[in-house]
């Protein structure tokens, strides 16, 4: 089956987690098939074996499908958890004074230990400590370098190594642990195209996994600490993509902020050229349900007309109970909110002025050419990915159809808004590009014979970020 045969009938991506309930290859297959762009291995709960045979797959697929398919590995990043209770758990009472120590000695409902003593050093009166997602939360009255005093806020049970966020203290420690290093060289060692790094609140925590990584892969920074939200246009900056994680930004920031902080990440990142994913519980209900709730299809779409580049499921596609249907339902929203006729209203108001440099005019030119003349596709030619991914930035109406010599590029791509990737030679010079780039559009169903298209290139050939060329061409028959 060919890539043609394949191509999304959408801008946006879809990103599938795999997990228990989409190991076996036939399912992987069937969520390609459903409409995931993406896949990602979630290493809070992956074995490098388990990776291993998750990438094989997915190459596999890539392979029969003759279509590039991205592959995203999310460092689990550091956990922060409560020690253990003597009796497994307590019942703390709302007023009630909670003592978090350096004390290794078994809990109980006046104290427990916190086996982090970065935290302890960290906190400061006034800070607020939550709890297991939230469902208890402290403020610190006094504190030294071996126990923090808390009133509890609010109540509720309490048991062993429950999570602990603190959404007021910046803690000085890497988002990077020794897992995560062992995680991150193995799949390195197997060729992914995008890293996740998880609870990023300085840019210099992207800028460590970026000198591991050393463009061996994409760098995609998730941002769920309000520490993230205080610097999020410097992280914007180093990272290449970002992730609005809203469980936990919902976790250590008023529930009601996320919203707003969702529609700020998102337009600040495409204003910067970098492609955003909005994440968690898109379609919770999925996990149990055959159906979604209303809100959660709203949730999908809004997500899709603020311009995301993707969309991601969880739990929906990794544990649930319909991960096909999970799949094929995020597809249909998205094509139904890309048909109408709002939606490029919406798109269009977004856009802001290119950066000041010749790329980036290049790529407001291109879209506003195509728009004008109505062409069929915007053919990229990119060795690096920049070209296709400053035009996805316009996000123009016609399709991006990105033709570059390296596989990993167009992996890399799979996540980028609009872009449809294909492996080829590079050009010999400006009229093999054109008469290339008109063969592929045909022959991936972009276009027919005498139809409008636009190449958009750089030139001298194979120089990364050097776009500087716009040539508009008619499509010919294939030869």
């Amino acid at each position: 089956m060919t890539g043609a045969k394949m191509r999304r009938l959408r801008r946006v991506k879809i990103l599938a987690t795999l997990g228990p309930a989409t190991q076996d290859p036939a399912m992987v297959a069937k969520l390609f098939e459903a409409g995931a762009d993406v896949f990602r291995i979630n290493m809070s709960h992956a074995t490098h074996d388990g990776m291993r045979e998750r990438i094989r797959t997915i190459r596999a697929l890539s392979e029969h499908y003759n279509r590039e398919i991205g592959i995203l590995v999310d460092l689990q990043g550091p956990k922060l958890r409560v020690g253990k209770f003597a009796d497994d758990a307590v019942m703390l009472e709302k007023g009630a004074t909670f003592v978090l120590d350096s004390d290794p000695t078994p809990g109980d409902v006046t104290r427990v230990h916190l086996p982090h003593p970065e935290i302890l050093s960290a906190l400061k009166p006034g800070d607020t400590v939550i709890i297991d997602d939230g469902k208890i939360r402290l403020h610190v009255t006094e504190s030294t370098r071996q126990r923090s005093v808390a009133v509890v806020d609010v109540g509720g049970k309490i048991s062993n190594r429950k999570g602990v966020s603190l959404p007021d203290t910046e803690i000085p420690v890497s988002a990077m642990t020794e897992k995560d290093r062992s995680d991150l060289d193995a799949a390195l060692n197997e060729g992914v195209d995008w890293v996740a790094v998880s609870f990023v609140q300085r840019p210099e925590d992207v800028a460590e996994v970026k000198k591991i990584v050393r463009g061996r892969a994409f760098v995609l920074a998730k941002i769920e600490k309000p520490q993230a939200i205080a610097r999020l246009e410097e992280i914007i900056e180093i990272s290449d993509a970002l992730m609005v994680a809203r469980g936990d930004l919902g976790v250590e920031m008023p529930l009601e902020k996320v919203p707003g902080l969702q529609k700020r990440i998102t337009r600040m990142a495409r204003r910067m050229g970098k492609p955003v994913v909005v994440a968690t519980q898109m379609l919770e209900s999925m996990i149990s349900a055959p159906v979604p709730t209303r809100a959660e299809v709203s949730d999908v779409a809004t997500a899709v007309f603020e311009g995301a580049d993707a969309i991601m499921l969880s739990a929906e596609s990794a544990a649930g109970d319909y991960p096909v249907e999970a799949v094929e339902m995020m597809n249909r929203i998205a094509q139904e909110v890309e048909r109408d006729s709002v939606y490029r209203v919406v798109i269009d108001g977004q856009r802001t002025t290119p950066e000041a440099t010749g790329a980036d005019a290049i790529a407001a030119a291109a879209r506003d050419v195509a728009e004008t003349l109505d062409v069929k596709a915007v053919v990229a030619w990119t060795a690096s990915g920049s070209t296709a991914t400053r035009i996805a930035r316009e996000r123009p109406a016609p399709a991006i159809l990105a033709l570059t010599p390296n596989r990993a590029t167009a992996r890399r791509l799979s996540l980028v808004w609009g872009v449809h990737a294909v492996v080829t030679k590079d050009a010999d010079d400006v009229d093999d590009m054109a008469k290339r780039g008109s063969k592929f559009s045909n022959r991936e169903g972009f276009s027919v014979e005498g139809e409008r298209i636009i190449i958009v290139a750089g030139v001298p050939f194979g120089t990364p970020g050097a776009t500087n060329m716009i040539r508009i061409a008619f499509t010919g028959a294939e030869s």
